[in-house]
């Protein structure tokens, strides 16, 4: 299959999807949000790989949704239906895969970049970058994920922190606190993560893999808990006046004045 804001490359039997609008620091317009669920699906059935890494093109992971994308949802409101839908693909797409996904973090991962970057099994991070989810900031709710897998890794009054302000963690900060495995230097990144992919390729893959999926029996019952929820009070932010002000502010480089904040 070919994809259009995604790379799929192989060596040996490693997968890499590489997110891949450079230009716009990988964020998500609809159709990277389309691709992707196809990619992992696709990954997840190629007889000829063994493990996926997951990375952004150019200096970013990726910057979490595209301001266009997120204005043209915030006036159609219908189309966050088929987002939601995706949303969930890519969540139990990632849980439900039984290869091992290796996240590359090579710059900024924000919003939905961070939480795919957190969700996938095993993450490294170029020292000199961060990872943030400023969902509340934009007048949304983090329900892409986010909600479900922040707390399962750092805990929830630290999730709620972050969540809450979103504050961005340094990726020192991020390994020291849990919400990735290892923060490496940059220089060091790639062949890091080719390195410990080539680890796992060495190993036994049906035990691998069957292990992989005895540790998600317990994250899978919690999206189905979480997700539907998260998702649900998202669609309603995504309507809201202060969603809507908080794009038009970031537009006009300005702070915004959200209708439900109390002075």
């Amino acid at each position: 299959m070919n994809f259009d804001t995604l790379l799929m490359t192989r060596r040996d039997r490693t997968l890499t999807i590489t997110l891949n609008r450079p230009d716009r620091l990988n964020a998500f317009d609809a159709q990277m949000h389309t691709e992707l669920p196809h990619a992992i699906s696709l990954a997840t059935h190629d007889a000829e790989s063994d493990l996926i890494i997951l990375t952004g093109a150019g200096r970013a992971f990726s910057a979490g949704g595209d301001l266009d994308w997120q204005e043209d949802a915030a006036r159609r409101p219908f189309m966050f239906e088929q987002t939601v839908r995706e949303a969930k693909q890519i969540v139990y797409g990632m849980i439900d895969c039984e290869k091992p996904i290796i996240a590359k973090i090579n710059g900024p991962a924000v919003g939905l970049g961070a939480t795919i970057a957190v969700l996938s099994d095993i993450s490294f991070i170029a020292d000199d970058t961060y990872i943030a989810d400023p969902h509340v900031n934009i007048g949304m709710v983090a329900g892409d994920g986010a909600a479900l897998i922040w707390p399962q890794l750092i805990g929830f009054a630290r999730a709620k922190e972050y969540l809450f302000t979103g504050d961005r963690i340094g990726a020192a900060e991020a390994a020291r606190i849990g919400l990735v495995n290892h923060a490496v230097a940059r220089t060091e990144l790639d062949a890091s993560v080719d390195a410990f992919a080539d680890r796992l390729a060495k190993a036994p893959q049906q035990a691998l893999r069957y292990t992989k999926m005895t540790i998600n029996v317990a994250l899978r019952a919690m999206a189905g808990a979480v997700m539907d929820v998260g998702l649900g009070y998202e669609s309603v932010t995504n309507m809201s006046a202060d969603h809507l002000e908080a794009l038009r502010a970031f537009r006009e480089k300005r702070k915004p004045t959200f209708q439900t904040q109390k002075e």
